[in-house]
């Protein structure tokens, strides 16, 4: 990581963004959709953002492990607003890394998805997130903006608590247009407020004339299973909780039915943006749940990423060096 972080010019950036051949705005929402069928969740708490020299995740081969397992796409979350200083300017060597790590997923031809990840703080405290928010997408638009479409751009994961569904499509009107300012026709990736929420899809308020929109929704349901024995979960402690009855798995069949019915009433293509159950559950019926969320998602055309290569539900163990072979059967069968 070090010595991409070192050696990666300007120069060098471009040539590495160049590794798919469109130019920015030449691939429809739905093309996109179909490109990055399989993804996984990445990076989001790896100690790389801080020092580069202590990363779990090395980008070189941590990426083509993932390219070679089957997948498509990765869902880069960033937590950005750590990064910012007073005036809410990204710090350069931040953006360097970000530079390093998205030339890497796309030298391994990875759809890239860019999620802005502060979702606590937009949740608790969404008058100082705001400006926040807008001055991320103005920097990361104008950084990126000579791209290649393999690099997507996602504006907030899980708009939840004091961002209400009315407050999140205020600031769905006011984002994308600092985005279109200097990338036009890049697909961007935007949910319902609530967690992504199937419940909340029909909620969700998009501008009719930009049709270069994917919406994502994230699936956890029912949560006393997927999150059983989660320490941040105090709702659902109980562990031994399993899944896979023929009423469960026709909850889910009927749970995407749904998200299918508004993706067809809206015209808009849909990416199942996380989905898992946590390490403490069994492992029999995590994999039996990985895998009918997974295939029903692929049934209809959507494409999903997985919570989350590292850290917990991991599909990959870092210290073993191997993957989780239930999970990534699960994934990838």
């Amino acid at each position: 990581m070090l010595s991409v972080l070192k050696t990666l010019t300007a120069c060098a950036l471009l040539s590495a963004l160049a590794v798919v051949p469109a130019a920015a705005g030449e691939i429809t929402p739905r093309d996109q959709v179909k490109a990055m069928t399989r993804g996984v969740n990445v990076l989001g708490y790896d100690p790389l953002w801080k020092d580069p020299a202590t990363a779990r995740f090395q980008v070189d081969r941590h990426f083509k492990v993932i390219k070679n397992g089957g997948f498509d796409a990765v869902r880069i979350n960033l937590h950005a607003f750590s990064h910012m200083d007073a005036d809410n300017q990204l710090d350069p060597a931040w953006l360097k890394t970000l530079d390093a790590v998205v030339a890497a997923a796309l030298d391994q031809k990875l759809t890239v998805i860019l999620d802005e990840h502060n979702f606590g703080d937009c949740g608790d405290d969404p008058a100082t997130c705001r400006p926040k928010l807008s001055a991320f997408w103005r920097q990361i638009g104008e950084r990126y903006k000579d791209a290649p479409d393999g690099v997507v751009f996602e504006l907030l994961n899980e708009p939840n608590k004091g961002l209400t569904d009315d407050l999140w499509n205020s600031w769905i009107a006011e984002l994308l247009p600092i985005v279109r300012a200097t990338n036009p026709t890049r697909n961007v990736i935007v949910g319902p407020a609530f967690w992504n929420n199937i419940s909340h899809l029909d909620k969700l308020s998009l501008p009719a004339a930009d049709r270069h929109l994917i919406v994502t929704v994230h699936y956890y349901l029912p949560m006393e299973f997927t999150h059983q024995g989660a320490s941040w979960n105090p709702d659902t402690p109980k562990t031994g909780v399993t899944w896979g009855t023929k009423a469960e798995r026709q909850r889910m069949k009927t749970d995407f039915d749904g998200v299918q019915a508004w993706s067809r009433a809206n015209d808009r293509p849909i990416l199942l943006g996380e989905f898992g159950a946590y390490d403490k559950g069994g492992m029999t019926f995590r994999a039996a749940y990985t895998a009918a969320a997974a295939r029903q998602a692929e049934k209809r055309g959507w494409a999903w990423a997985y919570w989350q290569f590292d850290s917990d539900f991991v599909v990959y163990d870092i210290k073993k060096d191997a993957w989780v072979a239930p999970i990534h059967r699960a994934l990838v069968p």
